[in-house]
């Protein structure tokens, strides 16, 4: 069980994933700032109103072993890009979700995303023996729910009136999955288009 709590370095194709530390505050919100990403309502991005919360609550969850966040790094410029993270972690049941993901607009649509997806998901089942990996997001995020089911995932379900937001208004979720029996062919076609990079 102590695997699936240590803090880690992944690195592939000039992506790199640190574990997230305070320090790494101003230069998450410069990555927000490419694109205003915190005013997307779909999603939470931190802003520089709410990066000091955000990080601390990312880092009291790594306390209580129910997430391991992670800086994403451009490792040719060792620039920082955004953040994702192992969340809802569940050791006893060999499960976990992949989480809280965002990146800069400029890096959007290069090929960031599938690298960081294949780093945690391979790191999650080869390494960590995880028998299924979640996605959770927003109804309304298109481009995230597309971006889940071109990863190789399955939609599981819907969560209505899940969650309740900071306007008041109630979040759909929407649940998806990869399991262990799926990984090689996950796998296969997360590095072929990593090649088209």
């Amino acid at each position: 069980m102590s695997d699936w709590l240590q803090r880690i370095v992944l690195e592939l194709n000039g992506v790199k994933l640190l574990p997230l530390k305070k320090e790494h505050k101003k230069e998450l919100l410069k990555a927000a700032s490419d694109g205003e990403l915190w005013n997307l309502w779909v999603t939470s991005v931190p802003s520089k109103e709410n990066i000091d919360n955000y990080i601390d609550i990312a880092l009291e969850q790594e306390k209580l072993k129910k997430s391991i966040p992670f800086t994403v790094v451009d490792a040719a410029s060792n620039t920082i890009i955004g953040s994702t993270r192992y969340c809802n972690i569940e050791a006893e049941n060999k499960r976990l979700e992949i989480g809280y993901t965002w990146y800069s607009k400029s890096y959007q649509r290069t090929g960031v995303n599938t690298t960081c997806k294949l780093l945690l998901l391979q790191h999650a089942f080869e390494t960590l023996g995880a028998v299924a990996v979640e996605f959770r997001t927003n109804w309304f995020n298109y481009a995230s729910r597309k971006a889940i089911m071109r990863l190789g995932a399955k939609q599981d379900g819907v969560l209505r009136n899940h969650r309740l937001s900071a306007d008041g208004t109630l979040r759909d979720t929407v649940v998806f999955s990869i399991i262990k029996s799926e990984w090689p062919t996950v796998k296969k076609s997360l590095l072929f288009e990593i090649e088209k990079y």
